[in-house]
């Protein structure tokens, strides 16, 4: 199956995976701290074994860092 996955074509073995298992599949490390963005919409985590990823989707993992203060 070919989706694109932050903005790079991608081939995955195997079709119809959710984004939990896609997490896994791309070794994302930390998963618990990436939101992910499918076809520009950002999806619940509580929907990440639910929803299933199909041909031509495309998905952006988010990963947000906190900051420090400028002096």
């Amino acid at each position: 199956m070919q989706i694109r996955i932050n903005g790079e074509d991608e081939q995955v073995a195997k079709s119809g995976v959710s984004i939990a298992e896609l997490l896994i599949l791309k070794k994302v490390e930390s998963p618990d701290m990436v939101s992910v963005q499918l076809n520009g919409e950002i999806i619940d985590r509580s929907q990440y074994h639910e929803l299933r990823v199909h041909e031509g989707d495309e998905l952006d993992f988010l990963y947000f860092m906190g900051g420090g203060a400028f002096s």
